[in-house]
C-alpha cells in the first residue's frame, strides 16, 4: 500500500535549517500494524504527516497505492485523504460547542454525505467505540478517555483503509491508556485496517506486531519487523 523512498523533510527556522526526516525508506503493507517509537523531536510526527498526506517531503516520494502524494494536486490530495485515511492526534481537537455525534459528523461533510446519513453513520461509529449512549454529550461532559473515543469514531466514520494515530494515549492515565489501546487493536482486527501509530511509550511499542524506532529523522525496524518483512 505505502512505499516511502528517500523521504527527507527540511524546515527553515530563521537562519537555521532543521532536517526532521533523513532519507527514510519504508514499506507498509495492507493490514500492517506498525508502531513507531521515538523521542519528542525525533521525527515520528513529521513521518505521520507524510503518510497522512498532511505535508509533502522536501525530497523523495511517498506512494499510496502507486500514487506519489508528493506530486499530485492539492485537490486530489485532499480527496485521497478524505476517502482513505483516518487520523487521530494526541490533542483530540473536538469542537466544544458540538455534541459527540455532531463532532463525528463533521468528518463526513467534505464527502457530501447527506444529513440523515451523517447522523446514522455517526451514531454507528460512536456505538463501535462504546459511546452509543453518549451521542448528545458535549466534550466538556466527557472524560479524557471518552473524548479520545469520540476522536476515534470521527476518524473511522469515513470507513478509511488507513488509521494513523500520533500519541493517542499521551494525555491519559495508565488504565485508560490500556483501554484505548485495546479498542484500537480491536478495531484494527475488525475492520482490516492498515494501522500506524507514533508513540514515545515503550509499553505501547512492545504490543506491536511490527515495531520500529525513529530518532534524529532516521527510522529503524526492529529485528522482529525485519524478520517479518523478509518472509
Amino acid at each position: 500500500m505505502y512505499k516511502l523512498t528517500g523521504v527527507t523533510k527540511r524546515y527553515t527556522r530563521g537562519r537555521e535549517t532543521v532536517e526532521a526526516l533523513r532519507g527514510v525508506d519504508l514499506t507498509i503493507e495492507d493490514g500492517d500494524q506498525l508502531v513507531i517509537q521515538g523521542p519528542t523531536g525525533g521525527g515520528k510526527s513529521t513521518l505521520l504527516q507524510m503518510i497522512g498526506a498532511l505535508d509533502r517531503p522536501t525530497e523523495g516520494s511517498v506512494e499510496l497505492d502507486g500514487v506519489d502524494l508528493a506530486r499530485v494536486s492539492e485537490a486530489k490530495l485532499t480527496r485521497m485523504r478524505a476517502e482513505k485515511i483516518g487520523i487521530i492526534f494526541q490533542s483530540v481537537n473536538l469542537i466544544p460547542t458540538l455534541t459527540a455525534r455532531e463532532n463525528v459528523e463533521t468528518a463526513l461533510v467534505p464527502l457530501g454525505v447527506k444529513a440523515a446519513e451523517r447522523r446514522e453513520r455517526a451514531a454507528e461509529a460512536l456505538r463501535s467505540v462504546g459511546l452509543g449512549e453518549r451521542p448528545g454529550h458535549a466534550p466538556a461532559e466527557l472524560s479524557g478517555g471518552q473524548r479520545q473515543r469520540v476522536a476515534i469514531a470521527r476518524a473511522l466514520v469515513r470507513k478509511p483503509r488507513v488509521l494513523l494515530t500520533d500519541e493517542p494515549t499521551g494525555n491519559l492515565d495508565e488504565g485508560t491508556r490500556d483501554d484505548i489501546m485495546g479498542l484500537l487493536e480491536g478495531l484494527w482486527h475488525e475492520y482490516g485496517l492498515t494501522f500506524v501509530l507514533g508513540t514515545h511509550d515503550s509499553s505501547i511499542a512492545r504490543r506491536a506486531s511490527r515495531p520500529a524506532t525513529i530518532d534524529a529523522g532516521r527510522i529503524t525496524l526492529t529485528e522482529q519487523a525485519v524478520a517479518r518483512a523478509a518472509r
